[in-house]
């Protein structure tokens, strides 16, 4: 049986991520794909790897990502929202590093509404004088 050393929960936009931190060599899997295939963009998957990389433990541990919601920004936000909480339940050392870098920090920025009586969340129709 496979034994979960750090599970974390990271959030981003609308995107959820639960992070499974196992010992292992480095393998990352997200959706049960591979890293660099869920995300080809390069900038995702650096993301993804920051708080590993901050905290010098980039082959050390298997990283089992399940993501759901929003589009590919948030969802590399979330995984390393949660990976960044995954790594301090398994090392309370790693806090300091990771919340100086402000990976532990959730970014609570989202879509505002739409409202009533509007086009968009603020935008107004346009005004006729006659």
């Amino acid at each position: 049986m496979i034994k979960n050393i750090g599970i974390g929960t990271g959030r981003r936009k609308t995107s959820v991520a639960r992070v499974y931190v196992r010992a292992g060599n480095g393998n990352i899997s997200i959706n049960g794909r591979d890293l660099t295939q869920y995300f080809p963009q390069g900038e995702h998957a650096f993301m993804v790897r920051q708080p590993l990389m901050v905290t010098a433990n980039e082959n050390k541990f298997d990283i089992l990502i399940n993501v759901y919601g929003g589009g590919n920004n948030g969802q590399a936000g979330a995984c390393r929202h949660g990976l960044a909480r995954a790594l301090c339940q398994v090392d309370e050392a790693n806090y300091t590093s990771l919340r100086n870098n402000g990976y532990l920090t959730r970014d609570s920025r989202m879509v505002e509404r739409k409202k009533y009586g509007r086009r968009g969340a603020r935008r107004r129709f346009q005004f006729s004088k006659r």
